[in-house]
Parts: structure tokens; C-alpha cells; sequence
């Protein structure tokens, strides 16, 4: 099918980012934001000053928080918290949605308890619809200035891909194709946890050194449990898993990795979540991460002490020596 008409459900970083980039030439694209007075002041003064500051919206799109206006359109793209999508397809199936329409996630996330991906919540309330994931190292002040970036997208449906590609990709933002959803997805999850146990390092200025070992090991703790839950290993050194990886534990612009700097510096978990706009989803994902390597059996120590950290109030000095201070051991990915 060729996709004309697109609708973003979510009015944050990323979600501003895409409908900027996305608007491009494109006559019918809709925003959605949850808040009306985000809606209107997005409609009025074509900025989110909240959490995109300084990034003009084009003409072309359309601003609102009905999410009826959003369900007659070719694509429906997904950038919501990872714990609002089940109600979001709830809602979005309540009021109907085309059966040709592609559903597109780029919510990165793990759902609690249940240890289902993005997709497969959107897959469960809209079993007819072809599904699609993009995730890729694509922080969003970055693809919305139009720097050069890469991700990678995957569907359920023979040829979605490929179309998504076409559609959505430009010489600044080059789409490759890939061949599984999960690891893709599993990758963009995961990811964010090791940026907070990257910026735990960083608080605790540990160096270069330390913060590359770590980051080796995360891919390997990524594969080790990725591929338990059903992901290609070839798919973990892409670039929604290295690739994410990489940028998520290094960059000044990751949510993730300021959170785990802050509490390497000493603040508390309940200040941070408090002073900030927007979620980081690896709060969320460590969680669901530690739910999913208890059920499969799988050795997770980082996982572990991140979380440790954040649901037990263990103290983050001695997560550390704990993890420092394992056996030391052949080197396995």
C-alpha cells in the first residue's frame, strides 16, 4: 500500500522529532498529544516548547488530542510511554481502526508482569493490522536538527518494510530493513537499562575504562537474554543493539544515562523522576528485564543490580562491588 496519511500518537521528544521530520513534503500528518493545552499550543505556536524547544513544526501538521482524528490514516505510528500502550490500543480499538492501516512502534519497552514487547500488546488488540518496529540510535534533539542518523525497521507483513523505508526514509535519517521484530525491539529495550548503569559509572567517575568494559559486557547480558526471548544474535550487533547501545551509554542528550548519572551522584530516585518532563523507559524496562531473566533463567548481573538499586534501595556502592566482585571467568558473549 502507499502510505499518504500518518498519525503520531505521542507528543514528546521523539514523537515532535518524527512529525517534523516525517511532515516533510506530506500533507496529512497528525500529532497526537494526550494533554489538550500541549494539542493547542502545538497547533498555535508550531513548537513544543516543552519538550522540543526550537524546532518548528511545518504547516502540515496537524496538532490534536482526539484520538478519533488519528485512526483514518495509512499509518498510525506509536510513541508513547511503554505502561500507556495497552490503553492507548484499548481506546484506539474502542473507536476502530482500518484493518490495511500499518501500525508502526517506536515505543521502547517491556510490559510488566506479562513480558510482552510493544508489538505484540498492538498485535493483540489489532490482530489484522500489519505491525512494524523502528529503533536505531536516534536521539530525538538530534534527528530533529537533520544531523545523519540510521535505524532499522522490521513488520509482520511481506513488503511493509520496504515501504516504510521508501516512505520515511531520507539521506539524513537512512532506514535499513531487518528480517525479525524481536530482536530489534528487545535491543531498543534493553538498551536503556545499561545507559543508566552507564551513567551510574559517570556519576561515580569511573573513567573511560570502566564505562567501556561495562558496555561490552551489556551487549553480551543483552544477547545472552535477547536471544532467550526468542531474538537473533545477529540482530543485538545492529543497530538497535550495538548501535542504540553505544549512543544511549555516551550521549549528554540520554535520559537514561543522566538518571543513572544523577544517582551516582548521590540523589535519590523519587527527586530525579520528579524534576523530570519526560520518562526514562529504563526505570520501567529493569523491571520487566528482571521479571523476564528470572522466568527464563538467565544470567543478568547488571540487570540484577540496577535493579537492586532501584526497587530494593540497595545502596549503588555496593551494587558496584558486587558486580566488581563476582568470579572472574572465560570471556563469553
Amino acid at each position: 500500500m502507499k502510505i499518504q496519511s500518518i498519525a503520531i500518537l505521542g507528543a514528546g521528544s521523539w514523537g515532535t522529532a518524527l512529525a517534523a521530520l516525517w511532515s516533510k513534503g506530506d500533507n496529512d500528518l497528525r500529532l497526537w498529544a494526550r494533554d489538550k493545552s500541549v494539542a493547542e499550543q502545538l497547533q498555535t505556536t508550531r513548537e513544543n516548547r516543552e519538550y522540543l524547544p526550537g524546532v518548528a513544526l511545518p504547516k502540515s501538521v496537524r496538532a490534536t488530542n482526539e484520538l478519533r482524528e488519528c485512526v483514518d490514516v495509512d499509518l498510525i505510528v506509536f510513541v508513547t510511554p511503554s505502561t500507556a500502550l495497552r490503553k492507548i490500543g484499548e481506546d484506539l480499538g474502542k473507536i476502530g481502526v482500518s484493518k490495511n492501516a500499518i501500525l508502526l512502534s517506536c515505543t521502547k519497552g517491556i510490559e510488566h508482569g506479562t513480558g510482552l514487547r510493544m508489538s505484540e500488546i498492538l498485535q493483540q488488540h489489532f490482530p489484522q493490522n500489519p505491525v512494524a518496529v523502528l529503533s536505531g540510535p536516534n536521539l530525538a534533539v538530534e534527528v530533529a536538527r537533520e544531523l545523519p542518523t540510521a535505524t532499522v525497521v522490521a513488520c509482520t507483513k511481506e513488503g511493509c518494510a520496504t515501504e516504510l523505508q521508501s516512505r520515511l526514509g531520507s539521506p539524513h535519517f537512512r532506514i535499513y530493513t531487518g528480517d525479525e521484530l524481536i530482536g530489534i525491539e528487545l535491543g531498543g529495550a534493553l538498551k536503556n537499562i545499561f545507559a543508566i548503569a552507564a551513567g551510574v559509572s559517570d556519576g561515580f567517575d569511573l573513567g573511560d575504562n570502566t564505562k567501556a568494559a561495562l558496555i561490552t559486557r551489556a551487549l553480551a547480558e543483552m544477547i545472552r537474554l535477547g536471544t532467550a526471548m526468542g531474538g537473533k544474535v545477529a540482530t543485538f550487533y545492529g543497530l538497535s543493539g550495538a548501535g542504540d547501545l553505544v549512543a544511549t551509554c555516551y550521549s549528554r542528550l540520554s535520559r537514561n544515562r543522566r538518571v543513572g548519572e544523577r544517582l551516582g551522584r548521590g540523589e535519590s530516585l523519587q527527586k530525579i523522576t520528579a524534576s523530570m518532563q519526560m520518562v526514562a523507559e529504563g526505570i520501567s524496562t529493569t523491571k520487566s528485564a528482571y521479571e523476564c531473566a528470572r522466568r527464563l533463567n538467565i544470567e543478568t548481573p547488571i540487570i540484577d543490580q540496577i535493579y537492586a538499586a532501584l526497587y530494593e534501595d540497595k545502596p549503588l556502592t555496593q551494587a558496584m562491588q558486587d558486580l566488581l566482585g563476582r568470579d572472574q571467568k572465560a570471556e563469553r558473549v
